[in-house]
């Protein structure tokens, strides 16, 4: 016969937390509508993207550019990521880190001025 006290610890946990995260998704809900916060309006109700209502059929396609926006942020924002903890460790790694770092930072430079001289970054 298998011993199942030893899972009691993880039921409890998964307890908790179950009551804790409806707890906190519930309870705003519940004390919205008792105070009155709770106010629809057809402002409040209207559909909207980015700040703006929509004005196009929502199955319609995005535009390429989009996408292209949204990946070039990707990129820049891996780099981030990686020279942060490269900048920490800087001193220790030597020149070789040094040279590597300046090598992948040039060839983010390229891949800007690429996507800058064929306007990928502007926007209509």
């Amino acid at each position: 016969m298998v011993d199942l006290s030893q899972y009691l610890p993880i039921l409890i946990f998964l307890a908790i937390a179950l009551g804790l995260s409806s707890l906190f998704v519930f309870l705003p809900m519940g004390v919205a509508r008792l105070t009155g916060a709770h106010n629809p309006t057809a402002e409040k109700l209207s559909e909207y993207e980015c700040g703006f209502p929509a004005f196009e059929d929502p199955r319609s396609q995005f535009d390429v550019r989009f996408y292209l926006l949204a990946i070039l942020f990707v990129v820049f924002d891996l780099e981030a990521a990686f020279l942060f903890p490269w900048a920490v460790t800087f001193t220790k790694l030597g020149w070789s880190a040094w040279i590597t770092m300046m090598i992948f930072i040039g060839e983010l430079l390229v891949g800007l001025a690429y996507a800058w001289k064929v306007g990928a970054l502007d926007w209509e």
